[in-house]
């Protein structure tokens, strides 16, 4: 079956495997080794440089999720975004990135462009003139992500996309939260796909990597410079995400489900101030994000009313997990202004909007029924 025609869980399950030659197992077979040959070899193989066998393969399944020609797995998914970013961008060139961003990429270009010899400036909105007023002689990048993390902001695909060709820019996506079963930004005209691999793709709250998807042009830019920064994955932790990704799709499906049926009920929760989740129609941005979006994700944040503290809430939940990462098959629930964006000062979260009780939740596949239940006892137990 030729690939561009393949579905969604065949791409998860089949393309980018490593063929069992020997024994003709149903898995790929783990390549551990960190030594290849380099007389009388096709390909000169070496981990750093991301061409060992099973590198090579989940790097083909990543791009065929993101329906692009080619794509590289990192140690980390800020590997993946600091690596993207430093091969398109020189002492002297300027990045605009809109003003809701993930704390550890926030924390990336303050802490370090500075040193770099690169300018930067946060869009004020998410409108496509919020992006070019911000575009300046010496642009070369813009950056966006969406859905955002933690408020679930929604960004136009197709209208940055067509500012960034206007100007000869090239176009990035922190595409996260979405995974590639609900937003395929190249489709809209995005240029560089970005992954925490760690999260949707991984699933299950045991691997740390990164991904990257793009043309091959733009890959080879990006190898370049990743080849040097060494962010490379290691083959065992290569074939456990390989693993996981085979049920990425039917898994996304479920927490889609999940998510949208938890987003309804804590909309409607008297002790809920506020819900943020696209596919509620009370979303400012539900209608752009049906059109961008197969699925409307397994993440939501909320606040809770003012007279219930939200971290003896999250501490008095039995089933749900109050933890550090988000997109495992369990339920998990954070703060983000002592975890995801800690690293930014509280001025600068209270710019983005994010206030000390919003709550993020990473909706798992458990039974809906029985996450309601677990928030209706601790919020009786906190009130």
């Amino acid at each position: 079956m030729k690939q561009s025609k393949a579905g969604l869980n065949t791409i998860c399950t089949h393309t980018g495997e490593v063929e069992d030659k020997q024994f003709k197992g149903a898995v790929s077979p783990l390549y551990m080794s960190s030594s290849y040959a380099f007389e009388g070899v096709d390909v000169k193989r070496y981990p750093r440089y991301f061409n060992t066998p099973n590198q090579e393969a989940l790097c083909k399944k990543v791009a065929a999720l993101e329906h692009t020609e080619a794509g590289l797995i990192f140690g980390s998914g800020m590997a993946a975004v600091s690596t993207s970013l430093m091969a398109f961008l020189h002492a002297g060139d300027h990045i605009v990135l809109q003003k809701t961003l993930y704390g550890g990429t926030y924390n990336l270009i303050e802490e370090e462009f500075a040193k770099f010899g690169i300018e930067y400036s946060l869009t004020d909105g998410l409108k496509p003139e919020d992006f070019e007023a911000k575009i300046k002689k010496n642009t070369k990048v813009i950056y966006i992500e969406t859905p955002s993390n933690p408020l679930l902001t929604i960004t136009d695909l197709k209208a940055v996309a067509l500012l960034a060709k206007k100007h000869n820019l090239v176009s990035m996506i922190d595409n996260t939260f979405a995974s590639p079963v609900n937003q395929n930004p190249i489709d809209f005209g995005i240029d560089v796909v970005i992954h925490s691999a760690t999260k949707y793709m991984g699933g299950h709250s045991d691997i740390c990597a990164g991904a990257v998807a793009s043309s091959a042009k733009n890959m080879d830019k990006i190898f370049q410079l990743a080849k040097n920064f060494g962010g490379s994955l290691s083959d065992y932790t290569v074939w456990l995400l390989e693993r996981s990704m085979k049920t990425m799709g039917i898994r996304v499906k479920a927490q889609n489900e999940n998510a949208q049926k938890m987003a309804e009920y804590l909309h409607q929760n008297k002790n809920v101030e506020k819900v943020y989740y696209p596919g509620l129609q009370s979303h400012p941005d539900h209608e752009l994000a049906k059109s961008q979006m197969k699925g409307f994700g397994g993440m939501l944040s909320f606040e809770l009313k003012n007279d219930i503290d939200a971290m003896d809430f999250q501490n008095a939940l039995q089933l749900i997990k109050p933890s550090m990462s988000l997109a495992g098959v369990e339920s998990t629930v954070l703060s983000p202004t002592l975890t995801s964006h800690s690293l930014l000062s509280a001025e600068e979260r209270e710019k983005q909007g994010i206030k000390d009780g919003l709550i993020r939740f990473s909706v798992g596949i458990e039974e809906v029924e029985d996450l309601i239940v677990d928030i209706e006892q601790a919020l009786a137990k906190v009130k």
